[in-house]
């Protein structure tokens, strides 16, 4: 009878000490979750600036950090040179021969016609010439093989001054036309290389950490600076196997903390697949070594600011959600 006295007696103590709660309870405890964001750039170097101080607040587009990029200034300035050659080499491809080359084919024809002209004549004077027996046919064929030859360089000067005037073969065209693909890639690599140097939020919140200050050499990847933006804390709490049923996500809760005044509103945003044991950080003996379930809630914008990651809360369950009655 006495140690069953005794027994009782320890079992009111631990629930005094644990704070017991009896059937039907609402409020459960959890702690502020924040999902952070890690900048980093893909490419490495030495921290020359640095934008923003921790617990700072920025907004998109905000610059973060700058790291040393002498060299890729100089890659893209290299890359934007090449690409102008090939342009260039592609607009020659397109064109013919420049005004000045063809003025010299003109310039040589003209000059051409005037040979085969003179030749022609002497010719048709050695014709009649034979004809009299004036001349031997010797002299007769020399004229004619002078009048052929002229003949032959005019038709040759009037096909380079038409392939002058002509572009390049199609297939000298295209290859000019790969280099310039190939140029605007180097450009776009290399510009992208230089943007690495310099980071801006993606998005707004609160400047939680700097793990790199000025003059420091940060690895390919490495963060520099930690963001926590305002949609990503969350009311993390835990509840029974029972209650996880009746719960839903888009549902609303009220979360309080000590020295936060009037309990704030938040939705559940995720409800865990599975059970687990009662994580060690909820200091609560009633719920040490139950079986529960994670709840994650969301705040509204304007209420994350007030919340730090690992603050104790205590979430309290609509009278709708519980089946308890208001």
């Amino acid at each position: 009878m006495r140690a069953y006295f005794c027994a009782a007696l320890c079992l009111m103590a631990v629930c005094g000490l644990g704070g017991c709660k009896p059937d039907g309870q609402t409020s459960y405890q959890g702690y502020v979750e924040g999902e952070f964001v890690y900048v980093a750039g893909k490419i490495g170097g030495r921290l020359d600036e640095l934008a923003v101080s921790r617990g700072q607040r920025v907004t998109p587009g905000q610059p973060l950090y700058v790291l040393e990029h002498a060299f890729e200034a100089a890659a893209l300035a290299q890359a934007q040179a090449d690409l102008r050659q090939a342009e260039a080499t592609l607009d020659d491809r397109k064109k013919g021969l420049r005004p000045e080359e063809i003025d010299q084919i003109e310039a040589d024809l003209r000059r051409a016609e005037a040979a085969r002209e003179l030749s022609r004549l002497e010719y048709d004077r050695r014709v009649k010439l034979y004809g009299s027996a004036v001349i031997a046919q010797e002299e007769l064929d020399t004229s004619r093989t002078t009048h052929t030859r002229d003949k032959q360089q005019v038709r040759e000067l009037e096909a380079k001054l038409a392939t002058g005037k002509l572009p390049s073969r199609i297939d000298q065209i295209r290859a000019a036309a790969d280099a310039v693909d190939a140029a605007r890639a180097m450009v776009a690599q290399a510009r992208w290389n230089l943007d690495q140097m310099r980071q801006s939020a993606l998005v707004g919140g609160l400047v939680y950490d700097l793990l790199h200050y000025r003059g420091e050499w940060t690895a390919a990847g490495s963060p520099v600076v930690v963001l926590l933006p305002d949609a990503n804390v969350k009311a993390r709490f835990f509840v029974p196997e029972a209650v996880a049923g009746g719960l839903k996500p888009g549902q609303s809760v009220r979360v309080a903390w000590d020295g936060g005044g009037e309990a704030v509103t938040a939705t559940i945003s995720y409800i865990a697949p599975k059970v687990e044991y009662t994580p060690p950080v909820i200091y609560s003996q009633g719920f040490r070594e139950k079986l529960v379930v994670m709840v994650e809630a969301s705040f509204d914008p304007a209420v994350a600011p007030r919340l730090h990651p690992g603050l104790p809360i205590d979430v309290s369950l609509e009278p709708a959600m519980t089946g308890a009655k208001p």
